[in-house]
């Protein structure tokens, strides 16, 4: 089984998008995995974050301990190394950076600035560029989603993603052995992900069909929808596990990059008229009290249990 491929320039461009709504709608019912093409993120770009990328991690790691994820506070920004972030408990065979949107501490968190390396001078600017560009094509495939649920397209840009919260990793897999997965079987916790790879396979979808490899299409991202879109379609859509060994003998490095409502958004359950939410237990979990905020943080001080106290 193979993942769908489908072009959202139309999306983009503002053009007809009701075949494209009905590609979107097929696809996260299905697996809730598709990949993303005419997205408009330039190759330059990408190439770009790449070589920073390579470059950072190539660097010795007390010299990479000097942007660590302790130092951020609450932001939560910064250099992990192999083994220091769990996944369902375990460490991942993976070191990587946390990035968000730039913007000053307002003792909120996961809100502020992001750290950068010295020896690296020019990854602040590419990294805020990629934010930037990936958050327009995010937009525009969300407004597909939208339009896959029988709402007007500005249903979430106008609402829960107005200010949306933006988180980005940047990840290096070394090469994996037997039983040492790169991150473990999980799903992700908010609207969508948009996801960059580099020419290395390694991403893995449980479908109905069982494990499927979801390998690199160049000018593609896969996306995927998370627990909070699954929630809000009543399990109509679906939020599916997936899980990453890098069995390529090579690093491999991935880009996703997380598109969630905003912190303190309180997320309405979607209209009568939506789409959906017959869920296969005859649960109604649209409903959702409190902030999205409250709901991220719950999840994500899992991941790392040691810096728990500094972001709460």
């Amino acid at each position: 089984m193979s993942l769908p491929v489908i072009d959202v320039s139309p999306l983009l461009s503002h053009g007809p998008a009701d075949q494209i709504a009905a590609e979107i709608e097929a696809a996260c019912v299905d697996s809730g995995f598709f990949y993303v093409a005419g997205h408009g993120v330039p190759a330059e770009l990408i190439s770009e974050l790449d070589d920073c990328a390579r470059r950072f991690f190539a660097l010795p790691e007390e010299t990479k301990l000097k942007i660590a994820m302790s130092r951020g506070g609450k932001a939560w920004r910064g250099f992990f190394p192999v083994g220091g972030e769990l996944t369902s408990g375990k460490p991942d065979l993976k070191e990587g950076i946390y990035f968000g949107a730039e913007r000053e501490p307002d003792g909120r968190p996961l809100h502020g600035r992001n750290l950068f390396p010295d020896e690296i001078p020019e990854m602040r600017d590419v990294v805020l560029r990629y934010l930037g560009a990936v958050e327009v094509a995010a937009q525009a495939v969300l407004s597909g989603v939208a339009l896959s649920l029988g709402q007007p397209r500005d249903y979430f840009s106008a609402g829960s993603t107005a200010d949306p919260t933006v988180l980005f990793r940047i990840f290096h897999y070394p090469p994996g052995v037997e039983d040492s997965w790169g991150v473990g079987e999980h799903t992700d916790y908010g609207l969508l992900t948009l996801l960059l790879q580099d020419s290395n396979a390694g991403l893995q979808v449980r479908t109905s069909q069982g494990w499927t490899d979801a390998p690199p299409i160049p000018g593609t991202f896969v996306c995927n929808i998370g627990d909070m879109l699954d929630r809000l379609t009543g399990g109509h859509y679906r939020s599916t596990p997936h899980r990453v060994f890098n069995g390529s003998g090579r690093d491999r490095l991935s880009f996703p990059f997380f598109f969630d409502p905003g912190w303190d958004s309180e997320l309405p359950p979607l209209p009568p008229t939506a789409k959906g939410f017959q869920r296969w237990d005859g649960q109604d979990l649209r409903a959702f009290t409190g902030t999205y905020g409250d709901y991220l943080l719950g999840k994500v001080s899992k991941v790392f249990p040691d810096l728990k106290t500094e972001v709460i």
